[in-house]
């Protein structure tokens, strides 16, 4: 038997049954950072093109809805709230995001991948 849940006995990969699972709120949330030189951190909300941190929060707010079409084997959840939170600090931009669901597994993922992407959008 394997120790991995997308895993079944005979080596191949699944996505996982949840459909015995009971529906209930769950919340999930994930954290990261972007490091750059002061100097370059204080110029993100002042550029020609615009403020890098909105882009980056609504770029966030934007994948962890489309989690299950960027991850292999999510589930697609209906998400009823996605927070995105960048901030800029002494040695960067420290990002925050929060994602919650009514559903039958959690949302790791999709908190996850608001992070990776909002920091991805930074850089």
């Amino acid at each position: 038997m394997s120790d991995l849940s997308h895993v079944d006995d005979g080596g191949e990969v699944r996505m996982v049954d949840v459909g015995g699972k009971s529906v209930s709120r769950r919340r999930a949330v994930a954290r990261g950072s972007v490091r750059m030189a002061p100097q370059t951190a204080a110029r993100l909300r002042d550029l020609p093109k615009g403020d890098a941190l909105v882009t980056a929060q609504l770029a966030g707010i934007m994948a962890a809805k489309r989690t299950a079409e960027l991850i292999p084997l999510c589930h697609p959840l209906p998400l009823t709230v996605v927070d995105v939170r960048l901030q800029i600090g002494e040695a960067g931009v420290e990002i925050e995001s929060s994602v919650e669901t009514t559903a039958q597994t959690g949302v790791e993922m999709e908190a996850l991948t608001a992070v990776a992407v909002a920091a991805l959008t930074v850089y």
